[in-house]
């Protein structure tokens, strides 16, 4: 009662809470499983200007749909933010998990997912895997294939690999096909009772840290026995921290989501998009086949190839700016926020929306459509670039792994475009709740070209 009345002498940011308990969950839910959930936002942005409330997901929400207070929100975060998931999500990853540490663990852990993704690992240790590993996947491609499957195998081996020093095979298969339950579950009512779909990714979350246990238990025998490699649960287990298996099982969990459903699904956007301007899929072509052209059928492809792609870079740009795999970012407020005259109580979640940003028109020329060109000049905004592009989040929740995620894009986009033509098998629809992905999987019919 005290709580409702002090909300009512701040001055909140403008909006609606809807319906008792639920808000306007349903009707958040409902515009994010169509084609177009840009009405969701855009009518409150009409309504009420770029930052207003709402109640989604059982709490007032107030979502931003501004770039500068976007900023603000992510620079702030450990000062004035904290991170805040549905509760979903937070059962399903674990208390452990990078993305619910906070303060000085937080940091030490982010840092040490940055030095297996960055640019020199990448060049010196990981290209090479990754080049192997998708000309791995794409051999064993039939005549019609599901284009987001083959993307997410691709990926998750990646990520195995990076992690635990393990090559592709049946446990990593079975592996992977229990995260797509877990991932079913992330946006649903967190009560078994409620939910079958929350049910299954709970049990499905247990058989994943089985196996990861499992795994976890045998290297730590390995270290005690001084046997050493250099990979990410290496370092896990090497560390200062002394964590127990459960909280390295928890690390690695979401790691695999991060590396499971992210970057495929930007792979099959970035083909889908191509496919539809063939303007674009000529000119990427062009630019991979003169690539190609200085080297023999089987050699790999090397760190100066990657930095003379610069139209594979605008399509990358473009892609991640469009489809908006990350839509936004849950915070906490953790003292009363003054913010563009508003306050933000104490204790109230906010969303801060890239997705909004990206597609307005005010930030981006005819934001809707997918024109690689626009970043040609190295800008592709109507403004500061830093500020509205914003793919990978920003301040100290950056995306650790932004760098990996576009190279592993420009690789599988040079051996697609140098080895394959293709077809959509049939017409499929983007939808964007729980998560971004076509509906259909993509499915495609390609066909081999001749290299020599």
């Amino acid at each position: 009662m005290f709580r409702a009345s002090r909300c009512r002498r701040l001055r909140l940011p403008p909006g609606s809470l809807g319906l008792p308990f639920v808000g306007e969950t349903l009707q958040l839910i409902a515009a994010y499983k169509t084609e177009n959930p840009e009405p969701f936002i855009d009518e409150r942005v009409n309504r009420y200007g770029p930052i207003f409330t709402t109640h989604v997901f059982g709490e007032p929400t107030v979502f931003s749909a501004d770039p500068e207070t976007n900023r603000f929100i992510l620079q702030n975060e450990g000062k004035l933010f904290e991170c805040s998931y549905p509760g979903s999500i937070s059962n399903l990853l674990g208390k452990h998990s990078l993305l619910l540490m906070k303060g000085s663990l937080h940091k030490r852990m982010h840092s040490l997912t940055m030095s297996f993704a960055n640019s020199s690992i990448i060049r010196d240790h990981l290209l090479v895997d990754i080049d192997r590993l998708v000309l791995l996947n794409m051999d064993s491609w039939t005549d019609r294939i599901f284009l987001m499957e083959e993307a997410k195998k691709i990926t998750f081996e990646l990520t195995v690999k990076q992690l635990m020093s393990f090559d592709p095979g049946e446990w990593s298969e079975s592996l992977r096909k229990e995260y797509v339950l877990v991932i079913e579950g992330f946006f649903t009512v967190p009560l078994p009772i409620f939910s079958t779909t929350y049910r299954r990714a709970i049990k499905a979350r247990t058989k994943v840290a089985e196996a990861l246990g499992l795994i976890v238990r045998q290297r730590r025998a390995e270290y005690e026995r001084g046997e050493t490699r250099n990979d990410m649960l290496g370092a896990l287990l090497a560390g200062d921290d002394n964590f127990s298996d459960e909280e390295i099982v928890d690390f690695l969990v979401a790691l695999l989501v991060a590396g499971y459903e992210t970057t495929p699904t930007i792979m099959t956007l970035a083909v889908k998009f191509l496919t539809e301007t063939p303007s674009a899929l000529a000119q990427l072509k062009e630019e991979h086949e003169g690539i190609r052209a200085k080297k023999s059928e089987t050699e790999a492809l090397q760190w100066s190839d990657y930095k003379s792609m610069p139209f594979t870079q605008c399509v990358v740009n473009e892609t991640l700016r469009v489809a908006n795999i990350i839509s936004g970012v849950f915070r906490r407020a953790m003292t009363d926020i003054h913010i563009k005259g508003y306050t933000i109580p104490k204790g109230w979640r906010v969303f801060a929306s890239f997705r909004a940003v990206h597609l307005d028109h005010e930030h981006f020329k005819d934001a809707r459509s997918f024109n690689p060109w626009r970043w040609q000049n190295n800008s592709g905004t109507n403004s500061s670039p830093g500020n509205v592009f914003t793919p990978f989040g920003g301040g100290p929740r950056l995306c650790p792994g932004y760098e990996l995620a576009r190279v592993e894009l420009a690789v599988f986009l040079h051996h697609l475009v140098t080895r394959f033509s293709w077809v959509p098998a049939e017409e499929d629809k983007l939808v964007f709740f729980p998560t971004t992905r076509t509906q259909k999987r993509y499915p495609i019919i390609v066909q081999r070209r001749n290299l020599s």
